[in-house]
């Protein structure tokens, strides 16, 4: 299982890294921050980066005002660290240092959700997301696929505002697309289950509908959302029942940040499902897998929520 994990995540950080590489490469303004991490992962980077790749050392919220200052004299920065420690530990120094002022400091959390496993509550980020938007001037990026990374970090690097990108387990799309913030990965004619998915947890839903013909399955790349996309809004219409499904708790996460959208733009549903991370339900740690099982996250336990809201009647 550890191989497998770190197969799929090397997968992700080969994306990363290769995007970051063009930037670093072509903006001499441009300058990378790890605090003491990333050993078989960023050296690419650093080769690349040279004196503009520093090692912080274990100091994360210096780190964090490093950057900022670095970023108000003008320097675009990237600050990589594991998804909690990134956010959590530097969440005053994020909003103060970066957010208020509106600064161009992209922050890179490895192994959203519970990514990292046995190594417990102190390495998961399943609320991280909820803290990190309710700041001013940042958006959240959340990668489903590999593929999303380049467009993630393009976009991120387009509107050279302060960003959180998490990174996660990757596999490929299953077909080609052009991909947006909001993605159709299934698309039926007349779906009677609209599926919204945040995250690298993708991979367990599209095992869970392999069994059923008409039901529409998005992810969205990205929190706040300002905008649903056309065919999202067809589907929602075209159902009315609502599944979304993130590796993050329901507090502060996708599904009320939709819910909150659908009330305010007056779009009618008749049920609405949230499947989310729920913590630690028998206090023991284990695998990624173990900790979705526990949340029931896993394919088998979505497949169930859809048999259950499939039989639902309005």
């Amino acid at each position: 299982m550890l191989q497998f994990y770190l197969l799929k995540m090397s997968m992700m950080r080969k994306e990363f890294s290769v995007a970051v590489e063009e930037i670093l490469s072509t903006n001499p303004k441009s300058v990378f921050i790890t605090a003491d991490l990333g050993f078989n992962a960023l050296e690419p980077i650093q080769k690349t980066a040279k004196e503009r790749f520093i090692n912080a050392g274990v100091a994360e919220q210096n780190m964090i005002g490093v950057a900022a200052g670095l970023a108000y004299k003008g320097f675009e920065t990237f600050v990589y660290n594991i998804a909690p420690f990134a956010v959590l530990r530097s969440l005053e120094q994020i909003k103060i240092d970066i957010c208020i002022h509106n600064l161009p400091v992209y922050i890179i959390g490895n192994g959203g959700g519970y990514g990292y496993g046995v190594m417990g509550v102190t390495h998961h980020a399943i609320e991280d997301i909820a803290c990190i938007s309710t700041l001013p001037n940042i958006r959240c990026w959340i990668p489903a696929f590999t593929e999303d990374l380049s467009y993630c970090i393009q976009q991120i690097y387009s509107l050279k505002k302060p960003a959180y990108l998490r990174l996660g387990l990757g596999d490929n799309y299953p077909k080609k697309i052009e991909i947006s913030e909001i993605n159709s990965i299934l698309n039926t004619n007349s779906p009677k289950i609209t599926i919204v998915v945040l995250g690298p947890v993708i991979q367990n839903v599209l095992k869970a509908v392999e069994d059923f013909s008409e039901i529409d399955v998005f992810t969205i790349l990205t929190v706040p959302v300002f905008e649903l996309s056309h065919d999202l809004l067809t589907s929602f219409s075209e159902s009315r029942k609502i599944m979304v499904i993130e590796e993050h708790v329901e507090r502060g996460g996708l599904g009320e940040h939709l819910l909150s959208l659908l009330a305010k733009n007056s779009i009618p549903f008749s049920r609405f499902v949230g499947l989310h991370a729920k913590g630690y339900p028998s206090g023991v740690y284990g695998d990624q897998a173990f900790h979705q099982k526990e949340s029931g996250l896993d394919s088998e336990s979505i497949r169930e929520q859809i048999i259950e809201l499939l039989a639902y009647n309005d």
